[in-house]
């Protein structure tokens, strides 16, 4: 009977995604559906499935894996101190850069989710309806992290600052209710133990930090497809995390974040991360979802009047205590993102199944009590994601065009610089010769500077940029200037050699950094090589209606997928694929894998959406 539970629930998992895509089903996250669908195989509708041991055991394994996952998904950069302005022109900069950065509106608005938690746990047990003050205020301060970044990763928000400002709000609203029950079943469990033992958490945390640092650095030399050495980190690093936590008295939960947190720390590849999805949300976390809907027996809790009454005054306190984040996103996002966000923060059900599990085995709550939470926290999974799809549209600062610096303007970037500025590129030059700029200045936006330091640059926000051409005619000090600005952490660098000899003797160095270089003379012998064996090449290159264009795959919507099965495989042509600095020839058959470049030629209209789509990180 088991294993016919397991095959029912499996079947639920494999056929709801693609009856919601058939159906066009997207005001829902999947994993809310998967509830529902729980709901109704379970005792509650059809009674087709009943939780066991071994369902149980899985359940509790999905619960730890979407945990580490959650941890997985923090963006730490976000915590980096930025470098305030100083000069005049990032003065002039910062008038557009937004005042709150996401961590500050998070912090903001998780604090006022603690204090109406506080005060609407007052209201209810001075009313008596439930007496239990610390109970309560954990329960309504929790936010579902799981259904949080579903949501998110199906609008493909997780990179954008609406996507990281929610996240990191969804993130204390499952850590710190972590914490609050930890302390809750210390203070008040008899089987606890010592508070300070917590401790030992972040020590064990710190030690697996420290002793795994160098690991991604060579492992790759090492790894075999029959090892996956990553993987098998990856679930170290959960076993023994969620073993210290429940050693220590605290929940699995609890060390599972933890150990999210650590391999994060680790930075590990997109590759290791997309496996870890695929196993987490292929397999463990989908039945974690399902099963909870098949514990919900609502024709027990139902038959109840004290839980039919509670039901709509829980659903409101989980509801009431994150209206105070729509007046702490306004400060940074438009008005109806601000509801999306603060209704999309509304959803609890992951952290409210773990308290309630902790609070009726140390029997504080009655099992009434308990459906009635539960219950109102699944309305929240279902009517929070459909307020959130119906609100939401993209920022202003999401559709901010890609910012490209030029250091020297001459007849060899000036003339690119103009091209560029007609497409999705905001673009400044830098001179530091008077003679170029009074040349230049009224064709394209230069900056005349006396000097062009390293410090001068980054003090100037030249640095500041997506894309960085180094084009200047002095070819040491390009060389010089890209490794100040990798070290400063521009993205992409683009770096001109006319000195072949100079290119040769800094080549592979700046290559090793992710550099890109190129050298006049030989870019013109290649050109002409290629007019000589293929005659279209100029015709292509002059071509009004179609050009060459490229891009690096980050939408994790379109990796692992076949170029013949990409939805917009018709209007474009991939001539290559570059991956892992190796060009690949590819077919119909070719899979694109995450950080792929793809080469490809089509209309210029059409084109440009797809690259956008395509380098969506997501």
């Amino acid at each position: 009977m088991d294993q016919v539970s397991l095959v029912i629930i499996l079947l639920a998992a494999l056929l709801i995604p693609l009856i919601m895509a058939k159906f066009k089903i997207n005001s829902l996250p999947t994993a809310v559906m998967e509830i529902i669908v729980g709901i109704v195989i379970g005792p509650s509708v059809f009674n087709f499935v009943n939780t066991s041991d071994l369902i149980s055991q899985l359940s509790t394994i999905g619960v730890i894996v979407l945990l580490f996952l959650s941890g997985l998904e923090i963006d730490f950069s976000l915590f980096k101190k930025r470098r305030t302005a100083s000069t005049p022109l990032e003065q002039k900069n910062a008038v557009n850069t937004p005042k709150y950065s996401p961590v500050r509106l998070s912090v903001y608005a998780y604090s006022t989710i603690i204090v109406l938690s506080l005060l609407l746990a007052a209201a209810f047990k001075v009313s008596g309806l439930f007496s239990d003050f610390w109970l309560a205020a954990i329960l309504f301060g929790t936010i579902s992290l799981g259904i949080v970044i579903a949501a998110l990763k199906e609008q493909e928000l997780l990179s954008k600052a609406f996507g990281q400002t929610i996240l990191l709000i969804s993130v204390f609203g499952e850590l710190v209710p972590m914490m609050g029950l930890t302390l809750y079943a210390s203070v008040y469990g008899s089987n606890s133990q010592s508070l300070w033992l917590l401790l030992l958490i972040l020590a064990v945390a710190a030690l697996l930090l420290l002793r795994f640092k160098p690991f991604f650095r060579f492992y790759q030399n090492i790894n075999k497809s029959t090892t996956q050495l990553d993987i098998r980190l990856a679930f170290f690093l959960i076993v023994t995390m969620v073993t210290v936590a429940e050693s220590v008295g605290a929940e699995n939960i609890l060390g599972a974040f933890v150990a999210g947190i650590v391999l994060k720390l680790l930075n590990p590849s997109e590759t290791t991360r997309e496996r870890l999805d695929a196993i987490g949300y292929g397999f463990f976390i989908p039945i974690f979802f399902i099963t909870t809907g098949v514990d919900l027996n609502l024709r027990t809790l139902l038959t109840s009047g004290k839980t039919l009454l509670l039901i709509p005054l829980f659903f409101l306190a989980y509801m009431v205590a994150k209206i105070g984040g729509y007046w702490v996103l306004k400060l940074r996002f438009k008005q109806a993102n601000a509801l999306a966000g603060t209704a999309l923060t509304a959803t609890t059900m992951t952290m409210v199944l773990a308290v309630l599990r902790v609070a009726k085995s140390m029997k504080t709550i009655t099992s009434d009590q308990s459906g009635a939470f539960l219950l109102a926290a699944l309305l929240t999974c279902v009517i929070s994601p459909l307020i959130f799809n119906k609100f939401y549209s993209a920022e202003k600062e999401d559709l901010v065009k890609t910012a490209v610096h030029f250091i020297g303007a001459n007849l060899s970037t000036v003339p690119v610089a103009q091209q560029l500025r007609k497409g999705w590129y905001d673009v400044s030059m830098y001179t530091n010769h008077p003679e170029n700029y009074q040349t230049y200045h009224a064709q394209v936006p230069v900056t005349l500077m006396e000097n062009f330091t390293a410090q001068d640059l980054q003090d100037h926000g030249v640095f500041d940029t997506d894309i960085l051409v180094l084009g200047h005619i002095d070819a040491e000090r390009n060389y010089e200037l890209a490794k100040a600005a990798k070290a400063y952490g521009v993205r992409r660098i683009i770096v001109r050699f006319e000195d072949r000899n100079v290119l040769n003797e800094h080549e592979d160095e700046l290559r090793e950094l992710g550099v890109e270089v190129y050298n006049t003379p030989e870019a013109n012998i290649t050109l002409l090589r290629a007019l000589i064996e293929s005659p279209s090449t100029l015709l292509l290159l002059n071509d009004t209606e179609n050009s060459i264009y490229e891009v690096r795959v980050l939408n994790h919507l379109y990796t692992d997928v076949q170029i013949k099965n990409l939805q917009f495989a018709q209007d474009i042509t991939i001539s290559q694929v570059i991956r892992n600095r190796k060009l690949i020839a590819p077919n119909g058959n070719t899979t694109i894998m995450y950080g792929d470049r793809l080469i490809f030629t089509g209309n210029k209209q059409t084109a440009a959406q797809i690259r956008q789509a395509l380098a969506t990180a997501n």
